[in-house]
């Protein structure tokens, strides 16, 4: 049966995936930038749920599944908050940029995104949400010393301006996988229409 590999996640405005760019422009050009594999500018976003390989038979559940989960929830403001390594410093795997949501709308919509796909069968995730947008991933080739150094850099960067962006809408996305890296296609997108309740 032909099936798509399937995430649910919110796609970055231009002035954000901008202010995105140039932090990774001053590592990629700054000591160990050489360490990191930068992610592109059309691949660049924040997942909230990863489905992995979904039946096409399915995808139209899936996508009532992300309206109805989006159903009440208000448009809100995603903000940068500083750059870190993941799981931690000592042993990096990606780069990432936190980024943060005030009034609590962006766990509502992540936790009936879990709910409403959990009873199609897709099992909740265990893990606390961390919200982060990746920006590199660390090369296999990477010398120790490289990756120090970009861990170094990680560390003593600060976000001048911590840019913002509004959110009002939530994708389903297909991810075909390339060897020049995974190309994204909005299959579906939801509306955050507010409402009462939330």
């Amino acid at each position: 049966m032909p099936s798509v590999r399937t995430f649910v996640a919110i796609e970055l405005k231009p002035g954000f995936l901008d202010a995105l760019e140039e932090v990774q422009e001053q590592l990629r050009r700054g000591e160990g930038g050489q360490a990191g594999r930068w992610v592109k500018r059309d691949s660049l976003h924040l997942t909230l749920k990863f489905l992995g390989e979904v039946p096409v038979k399915q995808l139209e559940s899936v996508y009532e599944a992300v309206g109805r989960a989006c159903e009440g929830y208000n448009p809100f403001v995603l903000t940068m908050t500083g750059l870190d390594c993941l799981p931690n410093p000592r042993r990096p795997r990606v780069i990432c940029m936190g980024v943060q949501e005030d009034t609590g709308q962006l766990l509502g919509v992540l936790r009936s995104v879990e709910s409403e796909l959990s009873r199609l069968g897709f099992p909740a995730e265990r893990r606390r949400f961390r919200p982060h947008l990746t920006v590199a991933r660390i090369h296999m080739r990477a010398t120790r010393w490289e990756v120090e150094a970009l861990v170094d850099s990680v560390a003593r960067y600060e976000v001048a301006e911590r840019a913002r962006m509004r959110v009002s809408e939530v994708s389903v996305v297909r991810s075909d996988l390339r060897p020049e890296g995974p190309v994204y296609t909005r299959l579906f997108q939801a509306s955050l229409t507010g409402g009462e309740g939330h």
